[in-house]
């Protein structure tokens, strides 16, 4: 090598780079507040809610999630949920009975504890901590006690800059015999 060679360390300290924004859902995630079918705000009327989700466009959540929650602090009856899979189901993929925030979590969950694990033995790793979409920090936690069960080390941030947060304890190996 020449003097003036640049050696990209990063690159030769084996480190493994997890970008959680990766396994950001590649469809649309839909929100259906029943707040906005509360009748002053407190009660859900069985005959007005009905006519509403008769006249509602269903299509509008083709192929995506759909998120049934209520904001309000009202009690609705388990019926309604109920009611509004019924129209849903033909045209959502999923419906999920939660917020879009409560949806994501599950999601994020779900997919890292079906995650392979066998490429991250004994391996260096950074979960990389800026991401431009919104990756919920249940997810950073989910991903960290996973790996814990194979990763030499876990860091947050990036390969040049990063924040350490596990390193396994060196086991110490003994002769029984001696």
């Amino acid at each position: 090598m020449t003097e003036n060679t640049l050696i990209n360390r990063v690159d030769q300290s084996g480190i493994v780079t997890i970008d959680l924004e990766k396994f950001y859902p590649g469809f649309q995630v839909f929100s259906f507040d029943l707040k906005d079918y509360l009748f002053h705000g407190l009660i859900l009327r069985e005959k007005d809610f009905r006519e509403a989700l008769k006249t509602h466009n269903w299509m509008q959540y083709k192929d995506g999630v759909l998120c049934v929650f209520c904001s309000s602090d009202a009690i609705i009856p388990v019926w309604a949920y109920m009611l509004v899979s019924s129209y849903a189901a033909p045209v959502a993929s999923q419906i999920h009975n939660g917020s879009p925030e409560q949806w994501m979590q599950y999601y994020y969950h779900s997919t890292i504890q079906a995650m392979d694990l066998s490429p991250f033995v004994d391996k260096k790793i950074v979960i990389k901590g800026c991401s431009d979409k919104a990756v919920p920090s249940s997810a950073y936690a989910t991903i960290t006690a996973r790996l814990m069960e194979v990763a030499q080390s876990i860091m947050y941030g990036e390969p040049c800059s990063t924040v350490p947060v596990y390193k396994k304890a060196k086991t110490v190996e003994t002769n029984p015999l001696s």
